[in-house]
């Protein structure tokens, strides 16, 4: 079982919005354990510590362990979220890891090749990611940091599916028997718009209101040209 982080954490007793907020106020971050067979099990963790890791895509796709006291826990992480405006984790999902038991969980695409391929190199293609994670399924002993795709072949207008994707032995994608969506392709650069000429700039669309300072247009013919305004019927003498 590959762990790449570790960190400590204490239960906490108390739980709910004013004791999320004091633990804040402290500099800790309320988490949830969950999963393994076992009840969920409300958790602190030192804020400081979790904010060196969190940019690191491995935090999101490699076990964890929790130092619980003398007790030590494999996990995988769920869920974090930040606050909306601030640099802040305000809370955090953790999942047990049983050794014989499979995991599920998103790991990153890492893209080779990209520079070297025909329909980059070549022929002015321009690439485009669909995908950067995709989840998986394996039991902890199989986890992958990350999974490789190589574009080093690909043309322009070439396509690469999640079946195109290798996977080390014991990893599977759950939903590739359903759906085996697009994940990078190369395709054409865009073409710009040209630029609107200094005639067709002051040509009005039709039904637009004439450029300030612009002469009135000149009035409309009655819709029945020439006829005959009709006479007034005199009165009676």
């Amino acid at each position: 079982m590959r762990i790449a982080f570790t960190f400590s954490a204490e239960s906490r007793g108390t739980q709910g919005k004013g004791a999320s907020r004091r633990l804040r106020r402290a500099g800790k971050v309320p988490a949830i354990l969950y999963g393994g067979h076992q009840e969920a099990e409300a958790l602190a963790v030192e804020h400081h510590k979790l904010l060196t890791v969190i940019e690191d895509e491995r935090f999101y796709s490699s076990i964890v362990q929790l130092q619980i006291g003398e007790r030590a826990q494999p996990a995988i992480v769920k869920d974090l979220q930040m606050h909306p405006a601030k640099n802040q984790v305000v809370h955090l999902d953790l999942q047990r890891v049983v050794e014989n038991e499979p995991i599920r969980l998103h790991v990153p695409i890492h893209f080779k090749g990209e520079a070297a391929s025909p329909g980059v190199k070549t022929q002015g293609g321009v690439v485009s990611h669909m995908m950067t994670d995709v989840e998986i399924t394996c039991l902890p002993k199989d986890l992958p940091e990350y999974l490789e795709l190589d574009l080093s072949e690909m043309n322009i207008n070439d396509t690469k599916f999640l079946a195109d994707i290798p996977l080390p032995p014991g990893v599977t994608i759950p939903h590739l028997a359903h759906r085996n969506a697009p994940v990078v392709s190369i395709h054409s650069p865009r073409v710009a718009e040209p630029e609107p000429t200094a005639e067709a700039a002051a040509v009005p669309a039709e039904g637009a209101a004439p450029a300030a300072g612009a002469a009135p247009a000149a009035a409309a013919a009655p819709a029945e040209a020439g006829k005959a305004e009709p006479k007034k019927e005199g009165g009676k003498k």
